[in-house]
């Protein structure tokens, strides 16, 4: 028999029980809001960037569109109601380093979902790491053909392909008068995936618009030349009146032009697939009068374009950055462009569950800074919007098609400044 004391005890630790489990339930009940972002663990995005070696200038520019992105969508609530956290690695460039970093992002860090690293390059290191582990990779960066003709059924490449990018200046050549069009053409291109095959579409496209080729590098150059001085001179000496070049970034691309310019050789059309496109990077390079009249093709971006969360986009990059709308780097709208679909497929299914992703990535459509996206069995966005823009006037300015078009063409291009 239980005396007086022990009761009073023993109803007293009964009611404390019973107020720690109501407690309890209570806090499991909070924990579970999708609004409490504060009292859930965030949602884990991983990802590897360049943040050293040759890609390193577009690397960081990625890293800050992925950050732009994650600001915005913190300040928004979060992402099923739980804040986003960025855990990323840099991989220097290295193609080995890029399959150690994801390899670590899953293995070891355990990340809820996965964003692509820059250039085509590095994301066909990443893509099997992510296949094998299940993992939806979406990216933004990694354009070129071999990203998407290897087999890879977890890849989703938010910008257009670039396999014909160069191909809108190639275009914009062979459709003027016969009287306007120029006969000769010279090509030139780094040894990348992401620039080769837009050369090559480009050849084909010119070759059966008639023009004749009088200059083309039998070899491409290695990825880790920053002096090209040499084959732009071989292009002078060809006097070709179109030049192509497939170039990587602003390194290889400003080293042909300060070339062309010391050798007073101006073309009627000159086109880089990259450096030109890469904002203030490329004009601190240059200058803006340098500059001029050198074209570029972009996936359907500019700073006043009317896309989906653009005004926001370039409203939150000057405030994060400072600077001006043409500062912003190419690779700063691939990462956030990525991150758009990543967060709309999310939003869809209501979850994070990679399996469910994929299947919601594959049969909906989506909408991001640099247009509409639709994914095909390859993971290639089969709706992307391909300009061809033209530096004029201090602005990277969209120049081609027509309908497309801020401003016509400046051809042939103007002779390069005095100084």
């Amino acid at each position: 028999m239980l005396t007086r004391p022990s009761l009073w005890i023993g109803r007293v630790l009964s009611t404390v029980v019973v107020t720690m489990i109501l407690v309890g339930l209570g806090g499991c009940s909070q924990s579970s809001t999708p609004g409490n972002t504060q009292s859930q663990k965030p949602i884990r995005i991983g990802f590897s960037v360049s943040l050293a070696g040759d890609f390193s200038a577009d690397g960081k520019a990625l890293l800050m569109g992925y950050q732009l992105w994650q600001g915005s969508i913190n300040n928004r609530g979060g992402l099923l109601g739980r804040q986003v956290q960025l855990v990323y690695y840099n991989d220097s460039s290295s193609p080995q380093q890029v399959t150690t970093n994801y390899q670590k992002l899953i293995g070891s860090d355990r990340v809820d979902l996965l964003l692509g690293p820059f250039s085509t390059l590095l994301t066909v290191q990443a893509a099997p790491v992510a296949q094998r582990f299940g993992y939806a990779l979406i990216e933004g960066a990694g354009t070129g053909k071999s990203a998407f003709n290897s087999g890879f059924t977890t890849l989703f490449g938010a910008s257009a392909p670039s396999e014909v990018y160069l191909g809108a200046l190639a275009q914009f050549i062979v459709s003027l008068p016969q009287g306007q069009r120029p006969s000769t053409v010279a090509f030139a291109t780094v040894d990348n995936p992401f620039a080769i095959p837009q050369v090559a579409y480009a050849k084909k496209v010119f070759t059966d618009g008639g023009l004749k080729t009088v200059f083309d590098l039998s070899q491409p150059y290695p990825p880790e030349a920053t002096d090209v001085s040499a084959i732009a001179k071989q292009i002078v000496r060809s006097g070709a009146e179109v030049v192509v070049l497939g170039t990587v970034g602003v390194t290889d691309s400003v080293s042909f032009i300060k070339t062309f310019k010391q050798q007073r050789y101006n073309p009627k059309a000159l086109v880089a697939s990259s450096g030109p496109d890469e904002g203030k990077a490329f004009t601190d390079a240059v200058g803006f009068p340098t500059a001029e009249g050198i074209f570029t093709p972009l996936a359907g971006w500019y700073p006043g374009i009317n896309t989906y969360q653009n005004s926001q986009f370039v409203k939150d990059y000057v405030a994060k950055f400072g600077g001006t709308a043409q500062d912003i780097n190419v690779g700063t709208v691939q990462g956030y462009s990525a991150a758009q679909v990543l967060e709309q497929a999310v939003k869809k299914i209501g979850s994070i569950d990679n399996t469910r992703l994929m299947q919601e990535l594959r049969a909906d459509s989506f909408n991001s800074l640099q247009g509409p996206v639709k994914f095909d069995a390859k993971g290639q966005n089969t709706q992307g919007v391909l300009i061809l823009f033209q530096w004029q006037n201090g602005k990277l300015t969209p120049v081609y098609p027509a309908n497309q078009a801020l401003a016509s063409p400046e051809f042939p291009k103007k002779q390069w400044p005095a100084s």
